[in-house]
């Protein structure tokens, strides 16, 4: 049998989500505050994944983040910020500091699982052990590329501009952006054009 993959997740109100996972065969560790989480990393405990909150006492989201990436020892672990705070500019700032996606509370599950096994899928964890499929970024930019045209609408798509004024933009049919868009979602493995404009912007996928 495998071995499950490890989570830690860092909230202080982690009731739902410590329950839920396991369902689904994450083995799940739980702190309740940024502090708890480093005295944890730093027993020299291996995570897959961290599932990060920013609401906290003692030591916010934020801050836990800085200090993981600056870790030596464990600044590889793929993290997911989960949170309350839907500022678009707070999601682009927590993808600059080093997390790996952004999930806005409340969620739905499916959602949730399916962030999960797409990082794992881009990513390595700090013991070394391959993601649930073993793809790594470069092996999902080159089975699932984007041609120049999905890459044009999906540029539009991070500069706010809507299906009509893309379709305007690039003489295209309302429908065949709809299509590119589809097509997009499918080989970013996301399911609306938030996740792919976070995604796009942590991957560098196109050039403003």
């Amino acid at each position: 049998m495998s071995e499950l993959t490890k989570i830690l997740l860092v909230d202080d109100n982690p009731e739902y989500v410590k329950d839920i996972l396991p369902i689904y065969g994450y083995n799940v560790c739980c702190a309740y505050n940024g502090e708890e989480a480093l005295n944890i990393l730093n027993s020299g405990r291996c995570f897959d994944l961290i599932l990060l909150d920013i609401l906290m006492p003692k030591l916010n989201g934020w801050d836990t983040l800085k200090m993981i990436r600056k870790s030596n020892n464990y600044k590889d672990i793929p993290i997911i910020i989960v949170t309350e705070i839907s500022d678009v500019q707070k999601m682009v700032a927590g993808l600059n500091m080093g997390a790996d996606d952004y999930i806005v509370k409340p969620f739905a599950l499916p959602n949730l699982l399916a962030r999960i096994e797409a990082v794992l899928r881009r990513s390595k964890s700090l013991c070394g052990k391959a993601s649930v499929k073993n793809v790594t970024i470069g092996q999902v930019n080159q089975n699932n590329s984007l041609t120049k045209r999905e890459k044009d609408v999906l540029l539009l798509v991070t500069q706010g501009e809507s299906n009509k004024a893309i379709a305007d933009k690039l003489v295209l049919s309302e429908i065949t952006v709809k299509s590119h868009l589809s097509s997009i979602f499918k080989k970013l493995n996301v399911t609306n054009r938030t996740q792919a404009v976070l995604l796009s912007m942590q991957m560098n996928l196109v050039e403003n």
